[in-house]
């Protein structure tokens, strides 16, 4: 089962999810902005994709803080604090693959190789 993470108003994720639905992929959607997201797993995908991966740096939300809170986001402790107060700094969509793998951000050519190894 492949696992989508986002916000649906978000366009990479609308996009995203669009494309796989044209493939005929149905994945079960958790909307973090709405559903929220547990410790464990934030954990788990800062130690899996990083934070400079996983922290949305392009995003009004990024752009509305200040220096101070930017600074956080160097560090694993104040990104993790960071992303854990403001779920919408998290690059969309993370995907976590029916093989346990873990994707951020839509990338066609790197999904189509998840799709095509068994998701």
């Amino acid at each position: 089962m492949i696992t989508f993470y986002g916000i649906p108003n978000c366009d990479t994720v609308k996009r995203a999810r669009t494309w796989l639905a044209a493939r005929g992929v149905e994945p079960q959607f958790h909307d973090f902005k709405r559903q929220g997201l547990d410790a464990t797993t934030l954990d788990r995908w800062l130690s899996a994709l990083g934070r400079d991966r996983l922290v949305n740096r392009q995003g009004l939300t990024w752009r509305r803080m200040d220096d101070a809170q930017k600074a956080q986001a160097a560090t694993d402790d104040g990104a993790r604090a960071l992303l854990a107060a403001n779920l919408s700094l998290i690059k969309r969509p993370v995907v976590e693959w029916g093989n346990g793998q873990l994707s951020v951000g839509f990338d066609e050519a790197a999904w189509t190789s998840h799709l095509d190894n068994g998701r």
